[in-house]
């Protein structure tokens, strides 16, 4: 395969040397694409710089202000499909993701999964620096959305995930507007929806050591709240569904 890993930054000038060097070593055959909210500590240049003393692979795609999450994705898998890509990877810039765990992801989707979730909740996964009320918080978020949704998949808002291309060149980038963890539950819903195969990986994944988090409880609550609109959008009032999921389309 020919893999891009998305990298969403937002002053990561202490940590995104350190997470290209560890992507390089775990995957030396991917390109990285880092998608820059205009961080003003010279985090774009830092890895402009890598990318050119190592022998190219790296791109910065920078952008002129904080945008959120879920848009930095949108656009680099935007640019990902528009190059050629086969497999799109995300992953955070500040070490919570050990890039140790890419080749499981890659062989998952090259293996034919749609979907490959870098997962905290299966056999093997761990989170071992979490207060149990916060893993207790995650959990049941996690169950909630499952239930609502009809989701088979335990942490459908872990962000370490990769995406087949096939499948994401189906998906209307354009109409998911979620971001932060709503992003990652929309993105997992919108590929069940439309029959893709979904596996989950498990993984160690740690608290940043090195800057600043990003997410919010209002990120939360919002999540949740979209969880609960999308499913009485789809289970109760019947709209929203992708074309290939409607009677009149199986029929054609």
């Amino acid at each position: 395969m020919k893999p891009l890993i998305v990298l969403p930054t937002y002053n990561e000038a202490e940590n995104i040397l350190e997470v290209l060097e560890r992507v390089r070593e775990a995957v030396p055959e991917a390109d990285v694409l880092v998608v820059d909210d205009g961080s003003p500590d010279g985090t774009a240049d830092l890895a402009e710089g890598w990318g050119r003393e190592h022998g190219g692979g790296v791109s910065v795609l920078r952008r002129a202000s904080k945008s959120g999450l879920g848009s930095a994705y949108r656009a680099g898998f935007a640019q990902g499909l528009d190059l050629g890509y086969d497999a799109l990877v995300e992953m955070d810039s500040d070490l919570q993701h050990d890039p140790a765990a890419l080749p499981a992801l890659l062989s998952a989707v090259d293996s034919g999964a749609d979907l490959a979730i870098g997962s905290r909740y299966v056999p093997g996964g761990a989170i071992p620096d979490w207060p149990k009320h916060r893993e207790y918080l995650s959990r049941g978020g996690n169950r909630y959305a499952a239930f609502l949704l009809g989701l088979q998949v335990r942490d459908a808002t872990a962000g370490f995930r990769c995406y087949s291309a096939a499948m994401l060149s189906r998906i209307d980038l354009d109409q998911v507007a979620a971001d932060g963890y709503g992003f990652q539950i929309e993105m997992a819903y919108a590929v069940a929806r439309r029959g893709g195969r979904i596996v989950e990986v498990p993984i160690r994944f740690t608290d940043r050591v090195r800057g600043t988090s990003k997410m919010s409880g209002k990120i939360v609550f919002e999540a949740l709240g979209l969880v609960t609109w999308w499913a009485i959008r789809d289970r109760v009032l019947h709209r929203g569904r992708p074309v290939e999921d409607r009677p009149d389309a199986r029929r054609a």
